[in-house]
């Protein structure tokens, strides 16, 4: 009788276990189904609130560096926003979360203080517009190139060997930058090395034929030519002339070629170190 009614006890406390089991699969399974429904949707408006916001920013014909700042940010509180709206609906407290995280938050933002001189740099660079998107700039450690996109804690540069930079904007706005975009145009500077008893108005003569021939040269600022220094091996003439800030490379690099191929011609003499020795007699 005994056994009996253990096993109808036993029986009993199985179905209710597996009843309040089914109960709470059924539950839980509402809630995830509602936390991907509140996922896919969310994701959605996302979306289209950032196109929304792409267009508005363009009407508003904002630099583009300030455009891709905003949209940066938009987008993370955005998407923290659904992570919020998903945590609470899976039924996790999130007054507690909250709490939690902005504990948290003291030693994360202590160990990320770095991140935050990042951000406090990016919109300085925003606000007083060192540089922007399109720019092309020296900065720290050797990068050169230009400015492809201005982000929440980093600015993107391309190489002129299309290498893609990722530079902290602290360092960008706690270091010095070369901008040669700032500029619509930029000084060239040569120096030309001839041989002694080279006939100094006769070179600068060909120089200034060679300058005049080439229309990527601006005539205002005027050209200068002038006799720079007596070197140890050579009577150096320093040139300079001034370029549109997008012709510079091609107008440097194509001086110096047109240079030497013209002096080849008319038979002036690049000069060769030399060594003058004095032998002592006896």
């Amino acid at each position: 009788m005994l056994l009996t009614l253990l096993n109808a006890a036993s029986k009993v406390n199985v179905e209710q276990v597996m009843e309040k089991l089914v109960n709470w699969s059924m539950e839980m399974g509402k809630d995830i189904l509602a936390a991907i429904i509140i996922y896919v949707v969310g994701r959605f408006i996302i979306r289209q609130i950032m196109k929304l916001t792409t267009r508005i920013l363009e009407r508003r014909k904002l630099e583009v560096s300030v455009q891709t700042f905003l949209k940066s940010l938009l987008s993370i509180l955005l998407n923290l926003v659904l992570a919020f709206a998903i945590i609470s609906r899976l039924g996790v407290e999130t007054t507690s979360l909250a709490a939690l995280l902005a504990s948290a938050g003291v030693a994360v933002g202590m160990a990320l203080s770095g991140n935050l001189s990042n951000f406090a740099g990016g919109l300085v660079i925003l606000v007083f517009k060192p540089f922007k998107v399109g720019d092309f700039i020296d900065g720290p450690n050797g990068v050169s190139g230009t400015v492809t996109e201005i982000q929440i804690f980093h600015t993107i540069i391309t190489m002129i060997d299309d290498r893609v930079i990722y530079i902290p904007n602290g360092v960008l706005s706690s270091n010095e930058i070369t901008n040669y975009s700032r500029q619509t145009m930029r000084r060239a500077e040569w120096i030309f090395g001839v041989e002694y008893g080279e006939d100094y108005e006769r070179v600068k003569a060909v120089l200034e034929r060679i300058i005049a021939a080439d229309d990527r040269i601006l005539k205002t600022p005027e050209p200068f030519i002038a006799l720079g220094a007596l070197s140890a091996s050579s009577v150096d003439i320093k040139v300079r002339a001034w370029a549109k800030v997008e012709d510079y490379w091609a107008v440097y690099f194509d001086m110096n070629r047109v240079v030497y191929e013209t002096f080849n011609k008319e038979g002036i003499g690049f000069p060769f170190p030399q060594l003058t020795v004095h032998q002592a007699k006896d």
